[in-house]
């Protein structure tokens, strides 16, 4: 998987940090929804059963494999 150095340093923050790259590979693999942003990054969102089925989004620069960030969307309502 590759990443950004920004996902790098977000994933040293508290509430990220704990955060498994199998979650986010499996999201990237299986979206729930997906979204293109005006600057051509993709948004994907996907639940985590390991979390009760919350949602994890995952920001993908526009190459569709580079991760940017990643983190449990509260707000996201499919």
């Amino acid at each position: 998987m590759k990443v950004t150095e920004h996902f790098n340093r977000s994933r040293l923050e508290e509430d990220r940090k704990w955060i498994e790259l199998e979650w986010i590979e499996q999201v990237i693999a299986n979206p729930l929804v997906e979204s293109v942003q005006s600057d051509g990054r993709i948004r994907r969102w996907g639940t985590v059963p390991e979390l009760n089925g919350r949602y994890l989004r995952v920001v993908l620069l526009p190459d569709g494999e580079t991760v940017m960030t990643a983190f449990l969307d509260r707000r996201f309502r499919p």
